[in-house]
C-alpha cells in the first residue's frame, strides 16, 4: 500500500503566535526521518507516523509545548519498527502509552521547574501507519477523522472536554457544542497540571481510497463536520482546508494533515 499526505498550520488571523505543531516521519529499525508537508510512500520498507498538537499556557509556553509533544515521538520509534515488521500489534499499546507519558512527564518537570512553563501542556492526536492497519493514541480536542472510500466520515477520537462527552450522549447538537461556554476547556491533556493521563487507543484496517484526516480545534472552530468531510473527499490539500476554515471565520491556530492510502502499483 501507499500513501500521500499534505499538512499545514497557520496561526490564523487573531493569535500573536501558533501554538500548533505537526509532525510526518517515516522510520524503520534503524532511523526516522522527518518528513515535510507534501510527500508519498511506500509501507513495504517503512512505517509511517502523522500527528497534530495544540499547545497551551503563559507566554510562549503553548508553542514549546506542542513542539516537545511532536519531537518527543522520534525516540522510541526505531526500537518499536521490529515488533511491527513482524505483525506483533499487541506491543503497539504500550510503546504508544509509553510514548505519551514520557511526553506528560517532561511537560510536568518543565512547568515545576520554570515560572514561565507553568500551566504548559498540550494535546496529541497520532495515527501510526503499517502494513495494513493505523493505530491511534489520542489525548485532548485536536481529532482524527477516518474518510473511507465508502461510507460516511467517522470521528475516530473523542473530545475530552465536558462539552465533548454532552455531546457524544446525545445531549447537545454539533451547533449546541461549537457555541457552548467553555467547549476548549480540557479534562483530558499532556502536562497542564494533570497528576495522571489515560489516552484514547485505538486501531482501524484501511483499505485503498481511504484518506485520514488530523486536526486541531482551531479547523473544527471554522468548519462544521459536513464541511471538512466535503473538503477531504474533493481533494482539498491541507493547506486549502485550514485557509478555508479561516476564512470561515476560525478564532484559533489551525493545522490540518490529509493522509490518503493508495495501491501501489509496484507490488
Amino acid at each position: 500500500m501507499k500513501l500521500s499526505w499534505t499538512a499545514h498550520t497557520d496561526k490564523g488571523r487573531y493569535r500573536e503566535n501558533n501554538e500548533d505543531s505537526f509532525l510526518a516521519v517515516n522510520f524503520d529499525s534503524h532511523e526516522v526521518r522527518i518528513l515535510g508537508k507534501v510527500g508519498e510512500g511506500t509501507l513495504s520498507q517503512s512505517d509511517y507516523v502523522f500527528a497534530v498538537s495544540d499547545g497551551m499556557g503563559g507566554a510562549k509556553s503553548g508553542e514549546f509545548a506542542s513542539k516537545i509533544a511532536v519531537e518527543k515521538i522520534t525516540r522510541l520509534l526505531p526500537q518499536s519498527f521490529k515488533a511491527s515488521a513482524m505483525g506483533i500489534d499487541s506491543g503497539r499499546s504500550d510503546i504508544l502509552t509509553e510514548l505519551f507519558v514520557r511526553v506528560h512527564e517532561q511537560m510536568t518537570y518543565l512547568a515545576r521547574c520554570y515560572e514561565e512553563c507553568r500551566g504548559m501542556g498540550a494535546t496529541l492526536s497520532l495515527c501510526w501507519f503499517s502494513l495494513d492497519s493505523m493505530f491511534f493514541c489520542h489525548l485532548g480536542d485536536s481529532r482524527i477523522y477516518l474518510i473511507p472510500s465508502i461510507g460516511p466520515m467517522k470521528q475516530l477520537t473523542d473530545d475530552h472536554t465536558f462539552v465533548g462527552y454532552q455531546f457524544r450522549q446525545g445531549l447537545m447538537t454539533e451547533r449546541e457544542a461549537r457555541n457552548a461556554p467553555g467547549k476548549n476547556r480540557l479534562q483530558k491533556a499532556l502536562g497542564g497540571g494533570q497528576q495522571y493521563i489515560e489516552p484514547h487507543i485505538g486501531a482501524v484496517k484501511f483499505e485503498q481510497g481511504d484518506k485520514f484526516f488530523l486536526c486541531s480545534d482551531g479547523v473544527v472552530d471554522g468548519l462544521w463536520n459536513h464541511s471538512i468531510e466535503e473538503a477531504v473527499r474533493n481533494g482539498l490539500s491541507g493547506k486549502d482546508i485550514v485557509n478555508f476554515a479561516i476564512s470561515e471565520g476560525s478564532r484559533d491556530n489551525a493545522t490540518a494533515m490529509v493522509i490518503e492510502l493508495h495501491r501501489d502499483s509496484q507490488s
